[in-house]
């Protein structure tokens, strides 16, 4: 068979959650399915910054890329349903898309669509209008219905799609996506090199994610607040928040600099993927209050890491982490207190947590993804 790939999503060279999902899915198809030819789609004017190199080994892979202005060949794709994809790279049977975007099919070439969650359906408020727009403009229902298959993250992300879309549930397969080895087991090196790249503090509870508001990261600070007014033995403990600015990141600034503890807030801005198993590693407890989330990378990271977690007792999060966290309810920011509290003064439970985070997280990764495509 002829299978074409969309690649637009990793052109950026970033890390998020959608791109590491694509890198494992692409690495999968390409070891299953030897026999069949795969042509990764790519288009940009200017730069792409993934260099692909992770991908020179494999015969069976053509990339083909395209440099028309994303703007002007989207609108295409979305007014007129032009250019057909599948013939711009010497047709195929069946175009893989990890993520919602702009795409024209032939009738003749079968779409398998990846859906991670329906976030801007369930917390639309947590978008901004350009976000929403653009969702507006793709129409992700329309989407689903058109899909050959659909393969989703998690067992949430099927229910929502059930239950939103009205998608058939035989329709939909979930597929969890790959959690990288450099997680488990791994031994911090260079601590005082890590420490001074990012500023941290000797001692601290961590948070590594998009700051934005579906995170939740202003009650999380509540919550840290909460466990230091309790706690004056733990007065020393900070509270970092790592990870890349997202929407309304400013106003969670402001929050951070009224709190009472703000001099115990450090903000460390983005994160480099090489470096990520090296600060789960000294965090003390790591913490992660997401109101929503498909599947949910950084809370399984820190377990694979050994460090005790703390996350939300919604969406995919019971479903992903199961009794390898403590879960609390994320509109409730003092139980994320309590659950420090329960962590850090009883060396028991902290030791059960750190152990029970790894073997969920094992679980996780050893669980069987067939990417079936006919």
């Amino acid at each position: 068979m002829r299978i074409g790939i969309d690649g637009r999503c990793l052109q950026a060279g970033g890390n998020t959650g959608v791109e590491e999902y694509a890198k494992g899915l692409i690495l999968q198809l390409l070891k299953e399915n030897k026999k069949d030819n795969f042509i990764l789609f790519l288009n940009a004017f200017g730069e792409i910054r993934e260099r692909f190199d992770w991908l020179e080994d494999f015969k069976n892979l053509e990339i083909k890329r395209f440099k028309f202005s994303n703007r002007i060949f989207s609108f295409c794709l979305w007014f007129l349903g032009w250019p057909k994809v599948d013939k711009m790279i010497g047709g195929a049977d069946f175009f893989i898309s990890p993520n919602f975007h702009f795409t024209a099919l032939t009738k003749n070439c079968k779409q398998i669509l990846t859906v991670h969650d329906l976030s801007f359906e369930r917390m639309p408020e947590t978008f901004s209008f350009k976000r929403r727009l653009w969702h507006f403009l793709i129409n992700p229902r329309k989407c689903c219905q058109k899909a050959y298959k659909i393969w989703a993250v998690s067992d949430s992300t099927k229910s929502d799609l059930i239950n939103v879309y009205q998608i058939k549930p035989n329709k939909i397969s979930v597929k969890y996506p790959f959690l990288k080895f450099d997680f488990f087991n791994k031994k911090s090196e260079n601590k005082s090199e890590i420490k001074n790249k990012y500023n941290l503090p000797e001692k601290f509870i961590l948070f590594l994610g998009t700051v934005e508001p579906r995170k939740n990261i202003k009650g999380l600070i509540a919550g840290f607040e909460s466990f230091k007014q309790r706690n004056s033995q733990f007065r020393d403990h900070k509270l970092v928040i790592a990870g890349g600015w997202g929407w309304l990141w400013d106003s969670i600034i402001k929050r951070a600099q009224k709190s009472p503890f703000a001099k115990d807030i450090i903000f460390t801005g983005f994160i480099e993927e090489v470096d990520k198993p090296n600060l789960y590693s000294l965090a003390e407890a790591f913490v992660y209050p997401s109101f929503y989330e498909g599947f949910g990378f950084p809370p399984l990271e820190a377990m694979a890491s050994g460090v005790p977690t703390i996350a939300s007792n919604c969406s995919s999060m019971p479903e992903v982490l199961n009794d390898g966290a403590i879960l609390i309810n994320p509109y409730k920011p003092f139980e994320i207190a309590v659950a420090l509290e329960l962590l850090l003064n009883d060396k028991n439970t902290y030791q059960k947590y750190s152990k029970k985070g790894r073997l969920q997280s094992e679980k996780i990764s050893k669980t069987k993804r067939d990417f079936e495509i006919g």
